[in-house]
């Protein structure tokens, strides 16, 4: 099949959640014989420079970037208080994007052409009337929940009203837009489950998935393991859950263990958190291997409170051999045993006490950390996806033929 991406940013490199889950589609896409096409936007928040991007992928994938300006701009947010609009989805409309897409719908025929996340959706109206390619929509999160949870932690009136109105734009928006595409690729199963609740369109849940051969994890666990946390901070569930956990959880994990040190990695770090003064807390800052810097470290905490669909992170740990303690908001979309293969900690009580006691019990990591590969081999596989996927695509495809003959 001949398959175009259209991506709200460049899926390399795959540095943080989203180019992640792109280029898992993308790579696997590839790797399964199928011509992959991306079209990418390229901001100011996440820029790459094309020319960075290595040869043979560029070449693989034909990638090209529209600039786009996705800065928040007062006034026009102020405006949209009084219009019924999602601001969220709004600032990724871009004629240049569509005018460049309709050259490429012209000059080439395409199978499948993939949404990477909603705010791609804006140009389903431009796909129908210049191809005949079934659309697929890749549901990375039920986007306007995120910001619901964000809303209920938001205790100032003026900032809380003012994401109210975002998540109500941003839902009725989403709601809309689900029976305009022809299938709907969700992360999580919970995601899925909520898809199949409230449209009639097809809806499939597609984990993120590994290349397993490329996670080669580290199961020793010493007698005195380090903690350790990577994301990027400019996505705020993260700098959210890590300044929780800091103003909670820390200083109570120290008076009962005093020699534990936690370790932050991750692109774009907030200035509180590089100056912070918290004691065994090691500010790292993005990494150049993440995969070599998991494998330094043994305990990976994700206390995330908000966020929607599955922690890319948090399966990447695991395929290294990794105990993770997250939340259950954290681990949302990851088919576990608790205790078993991670560990659920909910309250700053239960992360206090499974931090102390896998730091006193290092043996139990261990075991945690091999069931967690194993896991991940069973069911997170990137194969094992991809060939999910193209069944997928071939049933919406047959089933949009039989449409149009009818």
């Amino acid at each position: 099949m001949n398959i175009l991406l259209l991506c709200n940013k460049s899926p390399y490199p795959p540095s943080e959640g989203g180019p992640m889950a792109m280029n898992s589609i993308i790579t696997g896409l590839l790797e399964a014989g199928h011509t992959v096409k991306v079209m990418a936007f390229n901001s100011e928040k996440y820029h790459v420079d094309i020319d960075s991007i290595p040869e043979d992928y560029r070449k693989k994938t034909r990638i090209e970037f529209i600039d786009i300006d996705l800065k928040i701009k007062p006034k026009e947010a102020f405006k949209n208080l009084f219009s019924d609009e999602s601001y969220h989805v709004k600032r990724f409309i871009s004629e240049e994007f569509n005018e460049r897409l309709i050259k490429v719908l012209k000059k080439e025929r395409f199978d499948v052409v993939q949404l990477e996340m909603i705010y791609m959706t804006p140009y389903i109206d431009t796909i129908r009337k210049h191809s005949k390619a079934t659309i697929v929509l890749r549901a990375h999160n039920v986007e306007h929940k995120i910001w619901e949870r964000m809303a209920k932690k938001t205790f100032f009136f003026a900032k809380r009203w003012y994401i109210n109105h975002l998540v109500r734009t941003l839902r009725n928006y989403e709601m809309g837009i689900l029976d305009k595409v022809d299938g709907i690729a969700a992360i999580t199963i919970t995601d899925a489950a909520y898809f199949r609740r409230v449209t009639a369109t097809p809806v499939i849940d597609l984990p993120f998935g590994v290349d397993i051969d490329k996670f080669q994890p580290v199961f020793e666990v010493g007698d005195t393991p380090t903690f350790y946390h990577i994301g990027s901070m400019n996505w705020m569930p993260n700098e959210e859950a890590i300044r929780w956990f800091l103003n909670n959880v820390w200083d109570k994990v120290l008076a009962r263990v005093p020699d534990a040190q936690i370790y932050l990695a991750g692109r774009n770090m907030p200035r509180w958190l590089r100056k912070t003064k918290k004691k065994n807390v090691v500010v790292v800052g993005e990494v150049p291997d993440a995969h070599a810097f998991v494998n330094e470290h043994n305990i990976a905490v994700v206390p995330l409170l908000s966020g929607s669909g599955m922690r890319i992170k948090i399966i990447e740990s695991m395929a290294l051999g990794k105990t993770v303690i997250t939340t259950l908001v954290g681990a949302e979309g990851i088919q576990y045993s608790e205790f078993e293969d991670i560990i659920i900690a909910d309250n700053v009580p239960k992360m206090v006490e499974n931090i102390c006691r896998l730091y006193q019990h290092p043996e139990e990591a261990e075991a945690i950390g091999l069931n967690a590969r194993r896991l991940v081999e069973e069911l997170y596989d990137n194969k094992k996806i991809i060939n999910r996927l193209e069944i997928f695509y071939n049933e919406l495809k047959s089933k949009r033929e039989i449409t149009v003959l009818n």
